[in-house]
This record gives structure tokens, sequence and C-alpha cells, in this order.
């Protein structure tokens, strides 16, 4: 498997703090000599990374049409966490998880975004399908700004069937839909969780709706009829973490 490029000084940064055996080198803008690209260079010597500078030219080659702020990596693929292991791993009883499910979301950006937010309410995991949806990509990576070395991101072969099995766990599976009854304020979510948003204009499939216990909406007042997938994902993450009484 060849290696994959990540850029940005979140990114970088996360991966040379999380994975640093993974990086085979970083590659610096000739010329930045600021103090968070040169902590990442630091950095990287410390690891004992071989660390190049070479011209934005030439960084521009390599990311097309990216913003890659000076700074690329060339790093071992992380993979993505096997859903049997996943489970093998849940555990219920100790602690209730929050779990986000992204039915079909196939746009990078939109994952990244969701990939930060769920880092930020401290969700155990973010689950996509394994077909038909982003992965891991340096995009969704630059967009995630470091979450994507802390959140696990598991990909699975068939959803409605992995979401039955986390309710025989105990896990309750709560999905949205704008034509749901229940706004997403009035249904409990504070014990074992996951929660189900769909892919950008079509929603959640219908065989992940079947298996939801709930299906709820956000309240829309204004206009428009839909919230982006990612502004959604924060607003029901974030009244989750408030039910559980973050402080």
């Amino acid at each position: 498997m060849s290696d994959e490029l990540v850029y940005g000084i979140h990114a970088v940064a996360a991966v040379l703090a999380r994975r640093p055996t993974a990086v085979r080198r970083l590659t610096v803008q000739q010329g930045r000599s600021d103090r968070r690209v040169q902590a990442l260079v630091d950095a990287a010597r410390d690891a004992k990374i071989v660390v190049e500078q070479r011209p934005v030219a030439e960084l521009d080659g390599l990311l097309p049409g990216l913003v890659h702020q000076g700074v690329v990596a060339r790093v071992e693929p992380a993979k993505s966490v096997d859903e049997n292991e996943f489970l093998r791993t849940l555990d219920v009883a100790a602690k209730a998880p929050l779990i986000l499910v992204l039915d079909g979301v196939q746009d990078p950006h939109n994952l990244g975004a969701c990939l930060r937010t769920a880092d930020a309410v401290g969700a155990d995991a973010l689950v996509v399908p394994r077909d038909r949806a982003s992965g891991l990509t340096p995009v969704v990576r630059k967009v995630a700004a470091g979450a994507a070395e802390t959140v696990p991101l598991v990909q699975v072969t068939n959803l409605a069937r992995f979401l039955r099995t986390l309710k025989e766990e105990g896990v309750w599976v709560v999905g949205t839909d704008g034509e749901a009854d229940k706004l997403h304020y009035e249904v409990d979510l504070k014990g074992p969780l996951a929660l189900v948003l769909g892919a950008e204009g079509t929603g959640m499939r219908r065989l992940t709706r079947d298996v939801c216990d709930h299906v709820v909406r956000l309240p829309m007042l204004g206009a428009v009829q839909s919230l982006n997938v990612s502004v959604a994902t924060g607003v029901v993450l974030y009244e989750a973490l408030r039910q559980r009484g973050a402080r």
C-alpha cells in the first residue's frame, strides 16, 4: 500500500503526536520558519524523521488546489477499525458509549467536519459504510484538524446489521429525519447511544431507518428545509452532551 500525504498544521501535528513511527518524511516550504512550523520540525527530528525543505511550487504540485499551509507529511496509511474488533471491545456496562453513525456521507469535507465535532464531544467512534461513502483521505484529515488521529473510524460492510448488533449489546439507535414527529431534545440521549445521520440530500436509507429505536428531527423555523450534515451532526451531538451533564 502506497504512502498517503497528510497536510496542514493541525493534521500533521496530530499524526506526529499519535503515530510518529508511521511518518516517513516531513516536507516543509522553503522560507517557513514561524513558531508553528518550527514546532513540527522539532517534533519530527526528535522522532528521527527525515525533514526536507522544498519550494512552495513543489508542495503546490503535490496537492493541487489544496491549502497545505507549508507542511506535508508522507505517512503510512492509517487503517480503519475492524468492525468485529470494535464490537469485541465494546463494553456498554463499563461506559455508556456515544457513537456517531453516518449513513453514506460522501463529501470528504463533511466527513472531516463530523470527525472534528465527534472528537470535541468525546465520541467513542465514527461509523460509516464501507461502500458508497467517504473514507479517510488527505482532505478529510485536513478538515478534521487532527481528529482523524483521535476518533476511531469504523468501516462496516452492512450498516443495518451492524446497528442491530449494537442494539443487542444494549445500545439505543437514534436516527435523524426531517419528517420525524419528535424533536431531537425530546428523546433521552443519556444512555448507550448510536446517533445516525443520513447522506447529503437523500438522508438515511430505509433499511437504516427501520433499525432505529427513535427517529428525531431538528426544528426548522425559517425558509430552508434542511441543514448541512456536518452542521446537523454538531447540533445533535451537543444535545447528547448536554443531556449527559457535560461541564
